[in-house]
């Protein structure tokens, strides 16, 4: 009996020496696969964890430079697109990055280094070694630097912008005629709608944009323009006008020879009632006249004047010699009959225009008048 349960104690030794040996082996075997699948992970973590892209591009295995490299190149293609931009008949073609448009890739390969460190050693080296994606997509981000884009719009709104026209009367460059010049409508580009558009065109990687301008309107109308009037040297007749209509026609006298009503666009800047005459030659043809001869009876300006900013402190008024109107017969200034300069008085106000239109016939003496006369 004795030997017998000695045998049976050696066979259970046996037994458990056995599994002391295999799980010893077992161990050694896991603990060096363990340690070989930490060694990989290490001699693979300067690269990407599969199934990472970077604004849709792969960069599974690649080391950051590598990583950095590739996508750049396709964004730097993207940054160049050009783009142009239409305002009316005028286009201009630009860049995102010439207008400061920049890309954070290095920033974007960062984040894709970081993809799977979630994960313990060994899963990040399983997904390695298994070639396992990760199925991650780290998106690009865009800024805008500097003020490209605000001087772009800027410089858009200059070029094409253009200023409303009030209708007005004009003179011709030689000064023997004038211009009934039209309103015309303008245009303006919004330079903060524009900004705006332009930075959501790059945006969204458009090839092309459209601008509009908004209509700018004259301030006034033919209707509205006002009153004018006009001097025909060559007729010795003014023209009232209302807008571009004649409405009252006048005989007046103009400079006679050795004197000159200067041609040209004049502003009324003053009227008065019985104005006060005062003498601007006293050293010459007003030698023998009093200084300053005040408003009433005998006043060479008569009974109303009409100040205007033309050189030689010349005035439309009226007269104490009726038989010289419509003659070749003042020093300069533009006479009319006490009755119709006191009529037109009426009509005009101060800030609107005097046109002096013509020049005296050649051959013009003292007292002529235009053949064109009908006194």
């Amino acid at each position: 009996m004795a030997t017998g349960r000695h045998i049976h104690h050696r066979r259970r030794a046996a037994v458990l020496i056995g599994v002391a040996v295999v799980a010893g082996v077992a161990l050694l075997v896991f603990g060096g696969a363990a340690f070989a699948v930490v060694r990989y992970e290490h001699t693979h973590a300067d690269r990407i964890m599969p199934g990472v892209t970077v604004a849709g591009i792969d960069v599974s295995g690649m080391t950051r430079e590598d990583a950095i490299a590739a996508v750049r190149a396709p964004i730097a293609e993207r940054l160049s697109e050009p783009l142009t931009v239409t305002v009316g008949n005028d286009h201009w073609t630009v860049t995102p990055e010439t207008l400061g448009r920049r890309a954070a890739v290095a920033a974007a390969v960062r984040e894709a280094f970081a993809a799977g460190d979630n994960l313990g050693t060994l899963d990040r080296a399983w997904h390695r070694i298994r070639a396992e994606s990760l199925d991650v997509d780290v998106a690009v981000d865009y800024t805008t630097t500097g003020s490209g884009i605000e001087e772009f719009a800027t410089m858009m709104a200059r070029r094409t912008f253009t200023p409303p026209r009030d209708p007005s009367i004009g003179l011709s460059d030689d000064h023997n005629d004038i211009l009934l010049i039209h309103g015309k409508s303008g245009t303006k580009l919004n330079v903060d709608v524009a900004r705006a558009s332009i930075e959501q065109a790059i945006a969204d990687g458009q090839s092309t944009l459209h601008l509009h301008t908004r209509t700018l309107e004259p301030k006034r109308t033919e209707a509205t323009m006002g009153r004018t009037i006009v001097v025909r040297l060559d007729q010795n007749r003014l023209y009232l006008y209302d807008g571009f209509d004649v409405i009252r026609t006048f005989s007046v006298a103009t400079a006679k020879p050795g004197f000159t009503t200067p041609s040209g666009v004049w502003n009324i800047y003053d009227k008065a009632e019985n104005p006060t005459w005062h003498n601007p030659a006293l050293d010459r043809w007003g030698a023998g006249l009093p200084a300053v001869i005040p408003g009433g009876p005998g006043n060479p300006m008569g009974t109303r004047a009409i100040y205007i900013d033309a050189p030689g402190l010349i005035r439309i008024h009226g007269t104490t010699d009726d038989s010289s109107i419509g003659r070749y017969a003042s020093h300069g200034c533009i006479r009319m009959h006490n009755s119709e300069i006191e009529q037109l008085y009426r009509l005009i106000d101060v800030g609107e225009h005097v046109i002096v239109v013509g020049s005296r016939p050649p051959g013009a003496a003292y007292w002529s008048v235009p053949a064109s006369s009908d006194i």
